[in-house]
């Protein structure tokens, strides 16, 4: 020992990265052959390792250093650009390069809704923040296709490329959509939007107005909701004019959020802004659900892939740290803890891939259409809310190193609670069930078709299935949390049987049977822990 060296560093785990998160998780490789998405296994596979590798290695700069909004230039001339760090420019190209925000409008074929959630989930472990811009980019294709003047940009969507430079979008061979529907003064209620939209000939509009959220202010063009003449609309909005001139907005300042660090949100003010009107006047809302459902689809995605980086992160500790005379993945209640967690992961990630398949069933098969409907509203609420309470138990896997930041977690922590607030707060979730439920009878019997899909194959899902009828007949929006939180539960039992998943019997039995507590690490007696931990990473 050299003189004054205090110590040497042992019982420390190696360095998490490079790992193929594709070959790490075999509930994602069962998921994507199962739900129709095995077409693009070479895709998904290739993705895995740059997401576990080269983006995780980029996503720390890209997270650390901020994006900053430049209001004017070295001369005084506004230009209200927002600069990131070029690590987050280089995710962005390889993300979208491999299909994150495009491959389904690309690849319109069997399985690509599915492949390309397979994407997002490995892209969300890797770089959260980024996932914002590359959702609202492909949620935007099924409005944009509704305008046939907009071609151009919805081609450019399904053209699987990246350009950041700040011109008009026909010198770009790729653009990206961000969104300004929320106003202070209305929140989650947007029909109480103050932006007006004056016509300026055929479907052109000016916009007068403020936004309280801005997502993605650095993006080509925008989706905002305004008040025309006729009432609500939805409007896209360039950022750059044809002739490529700014339009006339100002970027007031970006949001000093919680978590969500390598993305910029803002806060804008629209002075006489050029848009064109998508769908019918008065029609807004209407025009700018059929986004809806691919941006709560991503929100669940999102969510169980924050599961499953923590989730890892944690196993990945545990099998190479000692305490008290052997490692803690082999100590009874550790082992309790990471089989509870990694249970947990499994199902967010499957009952995604099922909701994953529906939407890439749903335009040519109704019963399909009618389960993404509401499995989305059902799949956002439950999923995105166990989010933080599962990396926080993560977090304490690791001790005080998992409150440290030059571990992943803290990270993943702030992110967390993000997707249980985009698109729509978990009471909005509830609210929108119990209205398909009431003005869509064929999400009802949506729900009764999945879950009886299982029928059998556990007393606790079959308990459940029995008392559908009672369950949904005694809806009421004070106790709608609580219809929407089993109806979820029943969801992921009825696809984790279906799937002959290993975790399926320890589910339905803690989260069906009630013997399970409040909190994660209390899985029943009699639980081969071993063999979830094994099936969740390998050592």
């Amino acid at each position: 020992m050299k003189p004054f060296q205090t110590h040497t560093v042992v019982n420390q785990p190696p360095a998490f990265a490079s790992r193929d998160l594709w070959q790490d998780d075999a509930a994602l490789r069962e998921a994507l052959a199962r739900e129709g998405g095995q077409a693009f296994t070479d895709e998904v596979a290739t993705y895995g390792a740059l997401a576990g590798g080269e983006l995780l290695a980029l996503s720390h700069d890209a997270h650390r250093d901020r994006p900053r909004l430049r209001m004017h230039d070295a001369t005084g001339h506004r230009i209200d650009r927002v600069e990131f760090h070029p690590s987050y420019h280089r995710v962005m190209e390889t993300a979208i390069a491999h299909g994150v925000a495009g491959l389904s409008w690309a690849r319109p074929e069997p399985g690509a809704h599915v492949a390309r959630a397979a994407l997002t989930y490995l892209h969300y472990q890797a770089e959260p923040g980024s996932s914002c811009p590359l959702t609202m980019t492909h949620a935007a294709m099924p409005v944009l296709r509704q305008a046939p003047a907009l071609r151009e940009w919805a081609d450019k969507v399904a053209a699987c490329r990246y350009d950041a430079r700040d011109v008009a979008i026909g010198d770009k061979p790729g653009v990206t959509l961000g969104m300004g529907m929320t106003e202070k003064q209305g929140g989650s209620d947007v029909r109480a939007n103050a932006t007006t939209a004056t016509r300026a000939g055929g479907d052109a509009y000016t916009l007068v107005g403020h936004k309280w959220f801005m997502s993605a202010p650095m993006s080509d063009g925008f989706l905002v909701l305004a008040q025309a003449p006729g009432g609500l609309s939805c409007l896209l909005m360039p950022r750059r004019l044809p002739d490529g001139d700014r339009n006339a907005f100002t970027l007031m300042r970006l949001k000093d959020k919680l978590g969500d660090w390598s993305n910029a949100s803002s806060e804008v003010e629209f002075q006489g802004a050029l848009a064109w009107r998508v769908g019918d006047e008065g029609r807004g809302v209407a025009t700018i659900l059929q986004m809806v459902m691919l941006t709560r689809l991503d929100c669940m995605l999102g969510s169980a892939g924050c599961m499953r980086m923590a989730l890892a992160q944690a196993l990945h500790h545990c099998h190479h740290r000692s305490a008290f005379g052997k490692r803690l993945a082999d100590q009874p209640l550790m082992r309790n803890v990471l089989a509870d967690i990694a249970i947990e992961a499994e199902a967010a990630l499957a009952l995604s891939m099922r909701v994953a398949r529906a939407v890439d069933a749903a335009a040519h098969d109704p019963a399909e259409a009618a389960f993404a409907r509401i499995a989305t509203a059902i799949g956002k609420y439950w999923i995105c809310r166990r989010a933080p309470a599962v990396v926080n138990e993560a977090q304490e896997c690791l001790g005080g190193a998992g409150y440290v930041e030059e571990s992943l977690l803290p990270r993943l922590y702030r992110q967390a609670p993000l997707n249980s607030i985009w698109e729509g707060s978990g009471n909005i979730q509830c609210l929108d069930v119990l209205r398909a439920l009431g003005r869509e009878p064929e999400t009802a019997a949506a729900l009764r078709a999945e879950i009886a899909a299982a029928r059998g194959m556990h007393p606790a899902l079959d308990a459940v299935a029995a008392n559908l009828e009672d369950l949904l007949s005694a809806a009421d929006e004070a106790g709608s949390r609580m219809l929407v939180e089993r109806l979820a539960l029943a969801l992921q039992a009825s696809v984790l049987l279906r799937a002959g998943s290993p975790v399926a019997e320890t589910f339905c039995r803690s989260r069906l049977d009630g013997v399970h507590g409040l909190a994660l690490g209390t899985l029943p007696v009699g639980i081969d822990h071993g063999e979830v931990i094994a099936r969740a990473l390998p050592g």
